[in-house]
């Protein structure tokens, strides 16, 4: 399979869709974002790897006002890696209350099912110090 132009928007549209929903606290609608059984690893941010759709929203709850306000992404670059398994990398910037920021790069695992393309995989990595001397940077197997 040949990752066409049509697809490439619609997965840049699904890791775009990420911010709106978490800002907004639409957690109700995650299902358009992520499969049921999404694993996602904040280990690096330190809220641990939540197995589940609904162990995700339990975390970004439990979270509330000490979130982020904003979460932004950019930089997007996408990997063909089998039908239907696309590999995404990008980098997020948070904005929390008071101003301050921080940078994190996502490494995502999508897949396409029955309801079109959906993360089944994210790894969250803290970017805290320049290019170069973040071990935290290096690519998930």
């Amino acid at each position: 399979m040949t990752l066409g132009a049509e697809d490439r928007m619609a997965i840049t549209e699904l890791i775009s869709l990420h911010g709106h929903l978490i800002d907004e606290g639409e957690l109700d609608r995650l299902d358009e974002l992520f499969t049921a059984d999404v694993v996602y690893d904040a280990s690096d941010l330190g809220h641990g790897t939540m197995n589940g759709l609904e162990a995700f929203r339990d975390t970004a709850r439990t979270m509330g006002e000490h979130g982020p306000v904003s979460h932004l992404v950019t930089n997007v670059i996408l990997t063909e890696v089998g039908d239907d398994q696309v590999r995404a990398r990008s980098k997020g910037i948070g904005i929390k209350a008071d101003g301050t920021s921080g940078s994190v790069t996502y490494e995502d695992v999508i897949v396409r099912g029955e309801k079109g393309w959906r993360i089944n995989r994210r790894k969250v990595a803290a970017r805290r110090r320049p290019s170069g001397t973040n071990d935290a940077d290096k690519r998930p197997e």
